[in-house]
């Protein structure tokens, strides 16, 4: 898989993944220009969190790679029209636009933006999800069910047709009898692959009947934070949870969900949405319990979309905290309720 540190420092890499603009906006929302496709250097800047002189001196040090994503400097007429077809009011004599491909080419550009590093995670992310997908070679279709018939109807003609006239004809023949055998031989071979064919489509397909549902993980995967924390809520409110309220951000002391359980103890929540790869850590986790003592919680539970690390686990265990790691989260999600919510 590639790594962060890779992606900041190949060019190649970076044009392998450049069309990937959908992730921009799994991160947080990307305020554009009227025209519904452009950005300024000002709204890159407060999208990244950073001043703009630093989007700038990015553009200085990466302007060609910059242009070849679409970024350009409109002056003159071309900016005059700009204005006139978007309704922009400014006074500059040049107006610098930056459309997705090249505002996702600043998040892998910069090194010193906490919103640019999640947007370089989650490509990372989608990346390898694409890598390592497995391929299914089959296909239902329609066409493949007219494959499977015509491969039988074949099989069909070839054992009640073909193989009985030569049969006759090698009773009857001299010296072409050896070629005859040799193509009786040959049928019987084709016969065979035919059938295997068969047995193999019929495997396939039932296979595919028996995979479970696709979709819990992967929905939940395609989530930024704030989906995440809204998802965990609504599972709490299905759960019987009352006062539900999703604190996530600064100023949350720790806590991304505050409610109560439905007889009335106080619950306090921590959500992490990281990649599956990822751990919880132990020292994640002892914050955590900080959290839960200083929300006076009768229950915490800390939700991830990865696993927890074996210390993680034992400091979980000693205090009381719920580790609901991608497994739980799964079977959670599908409807089945944690046992601390009962």
């Amino acid at each position: 898989m590639i790594n962060e540190t890779a992606l900041l420092e190949s060019r190649s890499l970076r044009d392998g993944v450049v069309d990937r603009t959908h992730v921009i906006d799994k991160v947080k929302t990307l305020s554009l220009l009227p025209d519904g496709m452009h950005v300024t250097t000002a709204m890159v800047a407060t999208y990244f969190e950073v001043t703009e002189t630093v989007i700038r001196a990015m553009v200085f040090d990466h302007r060609e790679e910059l242009e070849s994503n679409g970024y350009r400097v409109l002056t003159g007429s071309e900016l005059s029209y700009f204005k006139q077809l978007s309704g922009i009011q400014s006074r500059t004599a040049s107006l610098a636009l930056f459309p997705r491909r090249a505002v996702l080419n600043v998040a892998m550009l910069l090194r010193d933006s906490e919103v640019a590093r999640q947007v370089r995670t989650y490509l990372l992310d989608t990346e390898y999800a694409a890598r390592t997908r497995p391929v299914d070679n089959f296909v239902h279709s329609p066409s493949a069910d007219l494959d499977d018939r015509i491969d039988g109807r074949i099989a069909h003609i070839l054992g009640k047709t073909v193989v009985p006239m030569l049969n006759a004809l090698i009773e009857t023949s001299g010296e072409q009898r050896r070629d005859l055998i040799s193509a009786r031989a040959d049928i019987h071979r084709v016969q065979r692959k035919l059938a295997q064919h068969e047995q193999r489509l019929h495997r396939l397909e039932r296979t595919r009947e028996q995979r479970p549902l696709a979709g819990v993980m992967a929905s939940i995967d395609a989530m930024n934070w704030r989906e995440f924390e809204q998802h965990i809520a609504s599972l709490l409110r299905r759960d019987g949870c009352t006062g539900v309220e999703i604190h996530g951000g600064s100023g949350d002391r720790g806590a991304d969900i505050t409610a109560y359980t439905a007889d009335g103890r106080r619950l306090v929540v921590q959500c992490k949405n990281f990649a599956p790869y990822r751990s919880v850590w132990s020292g994640e986790m002892q914050k955590f319990v900080g959290t839960k003592t200083l929300h006076g919680a009768d229950v915490a539970v800390y939700v991830a979309t990865c696993p927890f690390s074996r210390e993680a686990l034992d400091i979980a265990d000693q205090v009381g905290v719920t580790a609901v790691h991608r497994g739980l989260l799964e079977a959670w999600s599908a409807g089945a309720k944690l046992q601390v919510l009962r």
